[in-house]
């Protein structure tokens, strides 16, 4: 844009038809722009960055498509070609790199208590976290990480049908009583769960008399992975993933106490409310729960029968059809019997 310094040569005494045949400009446009400086399609531009830059200063981790969704959610609706436009024009990228390609490496048969695992028409074993409704699939696993007082342990368990974190408990031990701490948490803020599915790894915190105890009382059903196959859980790993990318590897912890404080405030605040997920519509887990719960409800209502009422000629409507009310004398009534 050579326009900005024709108008500096102008007010410094140069004509500006000089101007315009030493740049080699037509005077017309510079003209039309002298008399609207920003075009609309430039303010419009300049509100979607602005509401990009704010999304991206209050969380850096997130991707050019996670700040489309806070910009929109701010009133600035834009395409995610667009977001990806003007944040690499503006160098806002994600604190977090590339994902790594796979191995090569394929997994062996599905064990047989695996309930996760479908079987193809070419006999190839997949696994399928899916769920139709809250509590019927939970994913559960534990991570750990270093601190300046010593390892902080953390055992979480999510539910499949929206995402969300139902249960967690953190120690600076990892016992039997870490993964028991967070069921229990999990079943008082769910309510009734008997029937549903826990799924894990064969970690011996899971194995334990402890935690297959308290599944028994809360009738919970656990099918587990088969050993050394991080991938039979990759829903989990996928969160904790997550959670090691916008937390744990942030920054050095100095004690247990912070990195426990750091961890609950990103579940309960960013995760829970804030990070907006493509396979529940570009809702929140709790946006999703609230609206698919009482969809759930609205469908479990009993269907009522239609209310017997009469139309101005006395009769008795029902089913679309009239039909005359009988006959009856002062102070008898009709039987309900009686009605068609």
């Amino acid at each position: 844009m050579r326009y900005p310094l024709v108008q500096e040569l102008a007010a410094s005494g140069v004509p500006v038809v000089v101007s315009c045949r030493v740049l080699k400009l037509s005077r017309q446009p510079y003209y039309r722009w002298l008399a609207n400086p920003v075009t609309g399609r430039e303010l419009e531009e300049a509100y979607r960055a602005n509401a990009l830059f704010d999304a991206h200063r209050d969380d850096p981790e997130f991707g050019h498509r996670l700040l489309a969704d806070e910009a929109r959610a701010a009133g600035e609706p834009m395409l995610d070609r667009t977001a990806w436009r003007i944040t690499s024009a503006n160098g806002w990228w994600s604190v977090f790199g590339k994902k790594r390609g796979r191995n090569g490496k394929k997994p062996g048969p599905a064990v047989h208590d695996d309930l996760c695992v479908v079987t193809d028409e070419e006999g190839r074993s997949r696994h399928v976290f899916a769920a139709s409704r809250p509590n019927e699939l939970w994913l559960t696993d534990i991570t750990e990480h270093w601190t300046g007082d010593g390892k902080l342990y953390l055992c979480a368990i999510t539910d499949v049908f929206s995402g969300k974190s139902v249960g967690y408990s953190i120690s600076d031990r990892m016992k039997s009583s870490l993964a028991v701490q967070a069921l229990e948490n999990a079943v008082a803020m769910r309510g009734d769960v008997a029937g549903c599915v826990v799924h894990s790894d064969r970690g011996s915190r899971f194995r334990s008399r402890k935690f297959r105890r308290a599944l028994t009382c809360h009738r919970l059903v656990v099918p587990m992975d088969r050993i050394a196959s991080c991938g039979d859980n990759a829903a989990m790993e996928s969160f904790f993933g997550l959670l090691q990318k916008n937390v744990l590897n942030r920054r050095s912890w100095t004690t247990r106490e912070e990195l426990r404080i750091s961890i609950v405030t990103w579940i309960e605040r960013t995760y829970h409310r804030r990070r907006r997920q493509p396979r529940l519509g570009r809702l929140t887990p709790v946006e999703f729960e609230i609206i698919m719960t009482k969809n759930l409800a609205l469908a479990a209502l009993p269907k009522l029968s239609p209310v017997p009422t009469a139309d101005p000629q006395g009769r008795y409507v029902s089913g679309g059809r009239a039909r005359t009310l009988p006959r009856t004398t002062l102070g008898q009534q009709v039987r309900t019997s009686e009605w068609p």
